[in-house]
């Protein structure tokens, strides 16, 4: 199951209760020189309800960038 999958089916809206989303990988440029030399260094999934509109951003390097926190992190963040 991929990683944007996996928020999906766990996802609740804090908001409005809605159990129904959607996860996409998305990276962004910092300030500075990262943002002249147009370098994304920042990487998130954004996970958005689809009926609200309401949207939380992870950062990737916490979420999947140690092997077997993924599960962890989830636990945590969903109950």
């Amino acid at each position: 199951m991929s990683l944007e999958s996996e928020f999906e089916s766990r996802f609740k809206c804090p908001k409005c209760g809605n159990e129904k989303a959607e996860a996409k990988k998305l990276a962004m440029t910092g300030t500075g020189l990262s943002k002249i030399l147009d370098i994304q260094m920042n990487k998130y999934l954004a996970v958005s309800c689809l009926y609200c509109g309401y949207t939380e951003f992870y950062r990737l390097d916490i979420v999947e960038g140690k092997k077997g926190v993924i599960g962890d992190v989830l636990d945590v963040i969903f109950g």
